[in-house]
């Protein structure tokens, strides 16, 4: 029986907590399949290729939103248009915001593959629920860091300015977790009240601009942000790409063109999930976009990792994954 094949993160949150951790999901697994750590990309595409060579029904994914992205990365290159298998999003990282946006029980790996494996015992019954979502596929004229250089990034979440700019604020402030988001976020917001230099770090701004699939542009300006979800949430219960699900092979894409303040001021709007003062963002839901800036290098995020290419930067709706929930 091909069973579940779990990837696992001994350098993510929650795991890297817990040495034994990645010994209690084998225990737990059992015969029903196989844990794999992977502790590089090298690691990660052969534990891709040996799940392919076992044709694994479930692939389970141990780590936050940065593992659950890296590691899709690695399986559609090895598996090269073909069907991946349904994913399972095991949670075990600092963040977790895809899981949650997409509806994954919340509770410790252990709990949740325990949940998974009942389920894929009963499946002959009752299929494994799962909800199909597209990725993005993302890539530069040559990638300066990141997977592969020049090899494609797959991801639901990417975002340039502001961003990164809170990301890298956030990875400075100490071990990641859901607490320091939360004051980055505060220390950010306080600082662009009083004009202080860490929202001018956060918040400067992206100069560039946007083709969009369909033909049409958005200026060549200075931009908060151009971000763009295949799922609603982008971090701490935030909901910017309201959009996301309006038309088939799309994505939601934002280019966020107002200032520090008048943005905060819109963030219990987006917490909310509604959408911004129409003249402080331009918004659209294209299958595919081209990013363009006049400076050498464009900073990109895909899932909460930070990546740097020469421009232009292309993003295009990629392939279908289908998420187990429910379990």
């Amino acid at each position: 029986m091909p069973g579940i094949g779990v990837v696992f993160n001994p350098r993510s949150g929650r795991n890297l907590r817990d040495p034994s951790a990645a010994k209690k999901l084998a225990r737990m697994l059992g015969d029903h399949g196989e844990v794999r750590q992977a502790r590089s990309i090298d690691e990660l595409y052969r534990v891709a290729e040996d799940f392919r060579s076992m044709d694994i029904d479930v692939l389970g994914i141990s780590g936050g939103d940065g593992t659950n992205g890296v590691t899709i990365t690695g399986f559609i290159n090895v598996y090269q248009g073909n069907a991946l298998p349904q994913i399972a999003f095991l949670r075990g990282g600092t963040m977790n915001t895809i899981a949650n946006s997409v509806g994954v029980r919340r509770g410790p790996p252990e709990g949740l593959l325990n949940r998974l494996i009942r389920a894929y015992v009963a499946r002959a019954s009752r299929p494994l629920c799962d909800a199909p979502r597209h990725v993005m596929r993302l890539r530069g004229d040559k990638g300066l860091s990141g997977l592969h250089g020049l090899s494609h990034k797959y991801g639901f979440l990417f975002g340039t300015g502001v961003i990164c700019g809170f990301l890298s604020e956030y990875y400075r402030n100490g071990p990641p977790n859901p607490v320091v988001a939360a004051k980055t976020l505060a220390y950010g917001i306080g600082s662009a009240m009083v004009g202080g230099k860490t929202i001018a770090r956060m918040a400067a701004p992206f100069r560039g601009e946007v083709e969009l699939g369909n033909g049409g542009m958005w200026p060549e300006r200075d931009y908060l942000a151009i971000a763009g979800g295949t799922i609603d949430q982008i971090g701490l219960n935030f909901r910017p790409f309201y959009r996301y699900r309006e038309r088939p092979g799309t994505f939601h894409l934002l280019g966020i063109h107002t200032k520090a303040i008048p943005f905060v001021g819109q963030l219990p709007r987006i917490w909310r999930g509604l959408p911004m003062k129409a003249s402080y963002t331009y918004d659209a839901t294209p299958s595919a976009a081209i990013i363009r800036s006049p400076r050498k290098t464009i900073q990109y995020m895909v899932d909460g990792d930070l990546h740097t290419c020469t421009g232009p930067l292309y993003v295009e709706t990629g392939p279908t994954v289908r998420i187990v929930i429910g379990t």
